[in-house]
């Protein structure tokens, strides 16, 4: 018992383990609140496409001398907006389309990282770098991340609809363009402020895997939301904390938690329907007229 305590309390004895386990909380949170409506929307492509499109952005964000931040987001809008144009101006589908763009953009900015010098770690872009994190980078983290918040849950009845019925949503007069363009910009600052904690590429796992584990363990949104931030936030800390005691990288180590918690919710799910069946099979049974 005393070991398991020293495990969980050892590492906020270090000031840069505090940072990183208060930024992976919120990253945690915001990425969970996201995720409901990408799952509920069917968007997961979309937040893999503009994950991946954020590494040119990046780049020359870091060649103009602004802050990275803006070239990551304003990267992140360019390739939503450009997929929106070639699904509607074209016949190629929609995933068709979001695979070209994010895998032309993430080539494109690979090229521009090996032709020019700079003093980022293509490791620490591609996978985060959450232990490093320093005081300004976790103040911005918590801006971006409060201010999406902030925003998702004033609209979050809107854009519930809107991910739910478009169709509906439009008839009873929503604005559903400026919901469709504002939930991709509101996911793509989600991607901006978790790429410190986990990086371009596992950055998608974040997005996705809290939703669709409260979506299988809830049939209500409200209560979807509150599991998949429980479901979030758990797997960050533990897997900070358990980064830091085997040495290994803490995005790596967060997915791999929320990969366990999606078995265990898929496993739960499963039980849950055999439960239904079996229920279903024996009031057919009772109520057939061979019973009686």
């Amino acid at each position: 018992m005393n070991t398991l305590i020293e495990f969980i309390t050892e590492p906020f004895m270090y000031d840069f383990m505090q940072r990183a386990i208060l930024a992976s909380i919120v990253v945690g949170t915001v990425c969970a609140v996201l995720s409901c409506y990408l799952v509920l929307k069917g968007w997961s492509l979309m937040g893999d496409a503009i994950s991946h499109a954020v590494l040119p952005g990046i780049i020359l964000a870091f060649v103009a001398g602004v802050p990275l931040v803006i070239g990551a987001f304003l990267s992140g809008i360019f390739c939503a907006i450009a997929t929106g144009y070639l699904k509607e101006n074209s016949r190629v589908k929609e995933d068709t389309v979001m695979g070209i763009v994010f895998s032309g953009m993430f080539a494109l900015g690979l090229v521009l990282f090996t032709r020019i010098d700079t003093e980022q770690h293509l490791t620490h872009i591609l996978f985060g770098s959450i232990l490093g994190i320093t005081q300004d980078e976790f103040i911005q983290t918590l801006g971006i991340a409060g201010f999406t918040l902030v925003v998702i849950l004033l609209k979050r009845k809107d854009f519930m609809l809107y991910c739910f019925d478009p169709n509906q949503a439009k008839i009873v007069g929503l604005p559903v363009k400026r919901l469709h363009y504002g939930l991709l910009s509101l996911l793509a600052l989600t991607i901006v402020a978790s790429l410190q904690a986990v990086g371009i590429i596992l950055v998608i796992a974040m997005l996705i895997s809290p939703g669709i584990i409260a979506f299988m363990l809830c049939r209500n949104f409200d209560r979807m939301l509150i599991v998949a931030i429980i479901a979030s936030v758990t797997s960050s800390v533990l897997g900070t904390i358990i980064s830091f005691h085997i040495d290994g990288e803490t995005g790596a180590c967060i997915v791999i938690i929320q990969a366990i918690f999606f078995t265990f919710a898929v496993i739960y799910d499963q039980i849950k329907l055999a439960r239904m069946k079996k229920h279903r099979k024996l009031t057919k049974n009772i109520f057939s007229p061979l019973s009686l």
